[in-house]
């Protein structure tokens, strides 16, 4: 899917921002509240949709409604942004209902599956581009997503395994900066070569009653290098195949940092979704371990 990956990272970036730690808890339903909510969904949703046809369908060739294989392309980094998006929407869905004092299960349920909601959507106008096509494999990918801040909310009423994103500007960027990015901004949504994906799971959470520190994360990462084109193929610039990459490192849950200050809350809660530098080991399937005295 073309530009998957703004809908795959550049959504969470806005997202967080509607963390728990802005919002007081409302034990009692507030029609008010849950008016406003609404109503900034259906707007946002309407803006976004709009937005997207305006930029990127509109002007393109389109066809009658048709699936489209993208499975193997990006070695799947697109696929994972999509499951991060739709985790996220998720998790602003769910903080903006029990905001307004809908019930627990509701909120779980119905908030959780926004992301899935927005991104079929958007599936529907790729099904109608002559370019692309329905990708099922973005749908499975958007459930899973959904599914994992879901099941864990269900489950533990926490979310103990978070998506976690860190990029670096790779070298690729600057040979393809149509498709990859022609500045850091657009390098950040475009550049997969760049992009690394962590599962962070908090190791307290799991073991409440240890002495563990309650901040302690520990992660596995998922990234790809030498990619110029979205099929699995030689990057025939450089003559250099396409490979994956695998890490495991320590990171931080921000929101378990005890602080008084209510800004530095709304602050580590905003940038939580961000990985921190840290050692890391990478196994790769072109040169095998490496290790990073400093990975981001």
């Amino acid at each position: 899917m073309r530009f998957s990956l703004l809908r795959g990272v550049g959504i969470p970036l806005l997202l967080m921002f509607m963390n728990s730690s802005l919002f007081s808890q409302q034990d009692t339903l507030n029609q008010k509240r849950l008016k406003t909510v609404i109503a900034a969904e259906v707007i946002g949703y309407t803006a976004t949709m709009t937005g997207l046809y305006t930029l990127w369908y509109k002007d393109e060739p389109s066809s009658s409604f048709h699936p489209f294989n993208d499975n193997k392309e990006w070695l799947q980094m697109d696929k994972i942004g999509h499951g991060v998006t739709s985790y996220y929407v998720g998790l602003a869905g769910y903080e903006a209902l029990k905001w307004s004092g809908v019930s627990r299960k509701k909120s779980i349920w119905y908030g959780g599956t926004l992301g899935l909601f927005f991104l079929t959507s958007d599936e529907v106008f790729d099904g109608y581009s002559k370019a692309w096509g329905f990708s099922w494999g973005d749908v499975a990918v958007n459930t899973a997503g959904s599914g994992l801040f879901i099941a864990q909310q269900l489950a533990w009423d926490e979310q103990r395994v978070l998506f976690k994103y860190s990029f670096r500007k790779s070298k690729y960027a600057d040979i393809r900066p149509n498709l990859l990015g022609e500045n850091l901004l657009q390098n950040v949504i475009k550049d997969y070569n760049g992009q690394t994906y962590w599962l962070s799971a908090n190791i307290w959470s799991f073991h409440k009653e240890s002495n563990f520190p309650k901040w302690l994360n520990i992660a596995l990462g998922y990234g790809a290098d030498g990619m110029l084109y979205g099929e699995t193929k030689p990057s025939n610039e450089l003559a250099q195949d396409p490979y994956r990459q695998f890490y495991i490192s320590i990171d931080l849950d921000l929101t378990k940092i005890k602080t008084n200050s209510e800004f530095l809350k709304t602050l580590f809660s905003t940038i939580n979704f961000i990985k921190i530098p840290a050692p890391a080991l990478e196994y790769n399937t072109k040169n095998g371990f490496k290790f990073h005295y400093l990975h981001f």
